[in-house]
């Protein structure tokens, strides 16, 4: 299946109490979650586990330490008019489905303005059910997210009112145990407002499942790349260009069983080949667009990709000392479909 370009990416603007935001997030959702999501194997592969120890102990975990995020998952499920069973083991595939359907590129570039770009790779099927999502809560940050149906925000790109900056990429564990959802702990970063605040949050919560994250954040030199698992955390600050698809490549945690997909090893080497062709020019977007891999490409637009992904949109986030500007470009074209900054909410 590939993308129905007709449907354009759209930007929805939410505010107040968790459950509201989550229901709000649901209807958005919906139509698209009924016509194509529980229609997939993925969704039954998923939601046939959703009586599993580990889905049940991370609902547990969830309920008592994020109580918030739970509510919001509460009015997910209502919105959308799915049980709550269901949506709940679906914000959970990553942890007990190596095969989720999830990918994306990260291209990380220091120096005294640092930039991240990221593509963000899924199931085509969904696109008319994203948005860009400005979500600004009773309690807790504002930030603004690229959203999924059915998915709790987080777990893709995002940008809060702290200049705090995430990319998300997808990682097959298969060293997965009982602990909180990997996007419910993603969820809780949005609500952080420094680098030191976010790694803190991954280091202490008891995770179930494994992801890669690119943190960034206004008037912080650094940008942190971190793989997490659920038993292991590896952080490092990013010293050159750099680039990240969706297997673990940190020294130390990268002999984790994983399951690497022919796609993101393509990616990885033809980006990290890019950066190293380019020296000291890199331009994050030609890489994110780059299609020279015709059978694995970066830019993913094949109606058979072998992961079942495509890339529905490109972010690229400028990192200056006070605040941080964000493009965003819906499929391959060259004008922006949205630019804002961390100091004004109000894609446009």
């Amino acid at each position: 299946m590939s993308i129905d370009k007709s449907h354009r990416l759209s930007s929805i603007a939410i505010a107040g109490e968790p459950f509201e935001i989550g229901l709000q997030l649901g209807r958005h959702g919906a139509d698209a979650a009924h016509a194509h999501l529980i229609r997939t194997h993925a969704w039954a592969h998923v939601t046939g586990s959703k009586n599993h120890d580990h889905v049940q102990a991370a609902r547990e975990l969830t309920e008592t330490l994020f109580p918030r995020y739970f509510e919001e998952l509460r009015g997910l499920a209502a919105g959308l008019e799915l049980p709550l069973e269901d949506v709940f083991a679906w914000n959970c595939r990553g942890d007990i489905w190596a095969m989720s359907p999830d990918g994306c590129t990260t291209i990380q570039i220091p120096g005294s303005e640092p930039v991240v770009a990221h593509n963000e790779d899924g199931d085509p099927g969904l696109r008319r059910g994203c948005a860009l999502a400005t979500v600004r809560p009773s309690k807790g940050r504002a930030f603004t997210a690229f959203v999924y149906p059915a998915s709790l925000p987080g777990h893709t790109f995002a940008l809060n009112d702290a200049g705090l900056v995430m990319t998300v990429n997808n990682i097959r564990s298969r060293e997965t145990g009982e602990g909180l959802p990997r996007m419910v702990v993603t969820r809780a970063l949005l609500d952080c407002g420094s680098l030191d605040e976010a790694v803190e949050r991954v280091k202490t919560a008891p995770r179930a499942g494994a992801f890669h994250l690119t943190l960034a954040r206004s008037g912080e030199a650094d940008i942190l790349s971190l793989e997490f698992t659920h038993k292991h955390l590896s952080v490092q600050t990013v010293r050159s260009p750099s680039s990240h698809a969706n297997h673990l490549i940190h020294a130390g945690i990268r002999a984790e069983q994983q399951l690497v997909t022919g796609s993101s090893n393509s990616r990885q080497e033809r980006a990290d080949a890019m950066i190293a062709e380019a020296g000291g020019n890199v331009d994050p977007l030609a890489i994110l667009h780059d299609t020279t891999q015709s059978a694995l490409p970066i830019y993913r637009q094949q109606p058979d990709d072998p992961d079942n992904e495509n890339t529905l949109a490109t972010a690229y986030f400028k990192i200056g000392t006070d605040k941080v500007d964000c493009t965003i470009y819906d499929g391959n074209e060259t004008s922006p479909r949205f630019r804002f900054k961390s100091d004004a909410f109000s894609p446009a």
